[in-house]
């Protein structure tokens, strides 16, 4: 009788459990499947089975939390019925074979924390409403097509931590704005197509780590207040169009603390404290 009544109640709490997968969820979910040909997956969803069981889908009290199916051949694009998942915090398809446009409903994911997208084929602009993510911390959209400006909407993005944007063909110039980024400590748009001078507003970044700017268009000198970042222990602005050749640094034991200029070579050494 006691094993009867506790399957009773096990079987209650798990239809309970799928009941609270919403019906706009589970088709926003599907609609990813069926435009990403998901029985190509490495790993497919079978569609009979309840959500929970999908592969790299996390669901918290029966709301799609995370999506993280990186590596598992998404090839397609991505549908505006994505937006319908009001309670994703982590957005992870890195490394697949997706192109098209960003969808806008992206700009709709307002729990969102982590969007990662690298590794892809996207092509057109990225969507100005992502600057409506206001708890977004990561951005990864580095090795895809994408072009156009970087959205003065981004640095409305004041908990990035990472804004990764590099081997795109991103034109235009760095926001003056991106002082507004105070807990940046990784900023990325290497390998763009992006112009004019480094912002001297950078050098407010107080957090910032890595800084990596090169094989881009970009002219003037390299702000001297960026050997003020206590914590930047990366700096790559080679393969510009700067009045000096820098070379590019990358030690993260060390911070960068003197900037010495040889006749045509500007060279920043790193130096134990």
């Amino acid at each position: 009788m006691k094993t009867l009544k506790l399957t009773t109640i096990c079987l209650l709490v798990t239809i309970y459990s799928f009941a609270k997968v919403s019906l706009s969820e589970k088709e926003a979910l599907i609609a990813l499947y069926n435009s990403t040909n998901g029985p190509k997956w490495n790993t497919p969803w079978d569609l009979k089975a309840s959500v929970g069981e999908w592969y790299g889908v996390k669901l918290e009290d029966g709301k799609v939390v995370e999506i993280n199916l990186q590596f598992n051949n998404l090839n397609g694009t991505l549908p505006e019925a994505i937006g319908n998942l009001a309670h994703l915090r982590v957005f992870n398809l890195g490394f697949n074979k997706l192109k098209g446009e960003l969808p806008s409903s992206l700009g709709n994911l307002k729990e969102l924390v982590n969007l990662e997208l690298f590794m892809n084929g996207f092509e057109g602009n990225i969507p100005s409403g992502l600057g409506r993510l206001k708890k977004l911390e990561t951005l990864k959209l580095y090795s895809n097509k994408l072009t156009g400006e970087i959205p003065k909407s981004l640095m409305g993005l004041t908990n990035l931590k990472e804004l990764l944007l590099g081997s795109n063909f991103l034109t235009g110039q760095i926001p003056t704005e991106i002082n507004a980024l105070t807990k940046l400590k990784k900023f990325s748009v290497m390998d763009n197509q992006m112009d004019g001078e480094i912002p001297t507003e950078i050098t407010q970044l107080k957090d910032l780590e890595e800084l990596l700017l090169s094989a881009n268009h970009f002219s003037g000198d390299v702000p001297k207040g960026l050997l003020k970042l206590e914590k930047l222990n990366t700096l790559m602005v080679s393969d510009n169009d700067l009045e000096y050749e820098y070379m590019s640094i990358s030690d993260p034991k060390s911070p960068i603390m003197k900037f010495e200029i040889e006749t045509s070579t500007a060279v920043m050494d790193i130096e134990q404290e």
